[in-house]
């Protein structure tokens, strides 16, 4: 019953940080898995299917917008991570977080260094939360199109800051990250 926890969304402006865990059936197991960023969208997609069908558990949960800019990204990654892990129907016996900081946990933890890369579990929870996050970005381009979040997924592009500067931040921006804040300092935005 070890579960794997990661996160997606620490670096964009907008949107919220999603994290996933999971626990994979070692009797059913799954190939491809790795680091979603070194997947493509395509490979992901499908991975994220079979994960949910074939793993024991999982689980996601996120911090929006509003709770980054209140206890900042770290903060919000980490409870995102508590979210999901607590959202699983069973107690796992041990709980593997990619990266090198540990949320609050009930039940033993250990933080892996790139461990999205190393333990399977852990990439499957990168590759559902990365799966989610995005899927969340195309709904936000639906009522933003403005933005274009389909395309960069709220990372800090260049048409992305071009589009901020030119229309203002919307709600789901992060008013604590540098280019929204700036924006948001200037007396005529």
């Amino acid at each position: 019953m070890i579960c794997g926890t990661d996160e997606a969304g620490r670096g964009p402006i907008a949107g919220p940080v999603v994290a996933a865990a999971v626990i994979l059936d070692p009797n059913n197991p799954i190939d491809g898995i790795n680091d979603s960023k070194k997947l493509s969208e395509k490979k992901r997609l499908a991975l994220s299917e079979e994960i949910k069908q074939k793993a024991l558990y999982w689980a996601i949960a996120q911090c929006d917008a509003e709770e980054i800019d209140a206890i900042n990204i770290l903060q919000a990654s980490l409870l995102s991570m508590k979210r999901a892990v607590e959202a699983l129907p069973v107690s796992p016996s041990k709980v593997l977080v990619d990266g090198n900081k540990l949320p609050q946990l009930q039940v033993p933890a250990e933080a892996i260094v790139g461990g999205d890369a190393l333990e399977a579990c852990i990439g499957a929870a990168s590759i559902l939360a990365k799966v989610e996050r995005d899927r969340q970005m195309l709904e936000w381009h639906a009522l933003y199109p403005e933005y274009d979040f389909a395309k960069h997924k709220a990372y800090p592009t260049k048409a992305h800051l071009s589009a901020l500067t030119e229309h203002g931040p919307c709600p789901i921006h992060r008013k604590s990250f540098g280019p929204v804040a700036r924006l948001l300092a200037t007396p005529d935005k």
